[in-house]
């Protein structure tokens, strides 16, 4: 039963603080969270659900549209071949945005069952560990800031909610996209950018960087940019952004370089900005970075007693899975449960792309700068067999492994469902598996997850 030593109150309801919410709700702590734009935060209702839904979508049209190489023919009311599939945009979005509300819901009823009182308004940090909403102050043993982030705009590129967009915005769109320009080559503006191409819209991205995706495998980004522009992407490389601007159903976006790119629509994604302003931080002696982003320790701890950390207000490392660790971990520790620190080496993530990328543990470029030895390996998926079937050409397997010693240390999956095959090198990777022992394991033929066992065949040592 909750005592008056362990008072939880979370100031935010995304995953950082509804999953931190029920570690401490099943340690026996008296848990409120105060949330002020509803359950399960941008993760669950303006980003992570709505986008990957979208994605989903796009993803069977493309299946749709190319069927035909796998002997499937659409036929019009007339009997005539089918030459075009359409997407209603309003129908997209009102299913995106009723998903996510259902899965907030969800969340919501789940804290109810816990036993978690939800405070909606706006938290500040008070003196003695308290947390003021409104008119009310809540006494606390122990709190938690998981507060996310928002996009980032620039004074000359001030999204009006209608034709220019940050990724939030896009789910109000209810007509097609004459020409939709995506700004910023990152992981949200590929993915958007890739969704749209497959709903059948002319894209062109605006990229400042050498190569798309310049945080992730520098293979992976090849494969993905080839495929886009094969597709009819239009990739403007090394072409920085200079302002957005408007005139009637017509979007201009000015380069630096003085060219200009014009479009009915322009999604801006600049980065991310911490929700940390008048927060009460400062007076709380919670230290953050130059960027807002709140410091944290591997144990989600900030620099004021009995203050912990979560999620993209941290700036850790920006995805919903890594921000509901951060808060279990928050109150593992701090209701004295077994606890192990956060180790961004055995974290799996994935871009949402055509073709999926997804990673885990050392990469490629740590390899090449001499952080850690690896041998590395990697294999086409275009020689296996069920990819065949598929009509799937694009994408490979990479695995890192330990000199001597033959442990799995990181790995890269491009193709189809990405984000499903990467668990098992997660696995291997964080239980310290060998090559050896992952190549003896039975994977099912003909499966994609048999070119990961045979990339670990590859790695073997005689």
């Amino acid at each position: 039963m909750p005592t008056s030593s362990n008072r939880v109150v979370i100031i935010g309801g995304g995953p950082g603080g509804y999953e931190a919410a029920h570690v401490a709700a099943q340690l026996g702590a008296d848990v409120t969270v105060v949330d002020s734009d509803g359950v399960g935060g941008s993760a669950v209702l303006t980003d992570c659900v709505p986008s990957k839904t979208l994605i989903a979508t796009a993803e069977l049209m493309a299946e749709v549209t190319n069927s035909a190489e796998l002997g499937i023919d659409f036929t019009d009311h007339e009997g005539d071949t089918a030459a075009t599939i359409r997407v209603d945009l309003a129908k997209v979005n009102t299913r995106v945005k009723q998903l996510a509300s259902d899965q907030s819901a969800d969340i919501a009823a789940r804290l109810e069952r816990d036993g978690v009182r939800v405070v909606k308004g706006r938290g500040r940090l008070g003196p003695d560990l308290t947390v003021t909403v409104g008119d009310e102050t809540l006494q606390a043993d122990s709190i938690l800031v998981s507060t996310g982030a928002a996009p980032r705009t620039l004074p000359s590129a001030q999204p009006d909610g209608e034709r220019i967009l940050t990724w939030e915005q896009v789910y109000d769109l209810t007509e097609v996209p004459e020409r939709l320009i995506v700004v910023g080559s990152g992981v949200t503006g590929l993915e958007f950018a890739s969704a749209y191409l497959a709903l059948g819209i002319p894209v062109t991205l605006v990229s400042s960087r050498d190569r798309v995706l310049p945080g992730e495998d520098a293979d992976a980004s090849a494969v993905l940019e080839e495929v886009s522009i094969r597709r009819g992407m239009e990739v403007l490389g090394r072409s920085r952004m200079e302002s957005v601007t408007r005139e009637g159903d017509v979007v201009t976006v000015r380069l630096t370089d003085g060219r200009e790119v014009t479009g009915s629509h322009c999604i801006l994604a600049l980065g991310s900005v911490p929700n940390t302003a008048d927060l009460g931080l400062e007076e709380a002696g919670v230290a953050t970075d130059e960027g807002g982003f709140i410091k944290v320790d591997r144990v989600s701890r900030t620099s004021a007693r009995g203050v912990y950390a979560a999620g993209d207000c941290t700036g850790v490392l920006m995805l919903a899975s890594v921000a509901a660790m951060q808060g279990r971990i928050a109150m593992w520790h701090f209701l004295g449960d077994a606890v192990a620190p956060l180790d961004l080496k055995k974290v799996s993530s994935n871009v949402f792309t055509a073709p999926e990328i997804a990673t885990v543990g050392w990469s490629q470029q740590a390899v090449d700068a001499g952080e850690i030895k690896a041998d590395v390996v990697m294999l086409p998926l275009a020689g296996n067999a069920r990819a065949k079937m598929q009509g799937v050409r694009d994408g490979f397997v990479k695995l890192f492994i330990r000199p001597g010693t033959g442990i799995i240390v990181g790995g890269v999956v491009v193709g189809p469902r990405a984000s499903e095959l990467i668990h098992v090198v997660s696995l291997a990777v964080a239980e310290s598996l060998t090559a050896d022992k992952l190549a003896q394991a039975f994977t099912v033929y003909p499966s994609l997850s048999g070119s990961i066992a045979e990339a670990a065949r590859r790695l073997h040592k005689v």
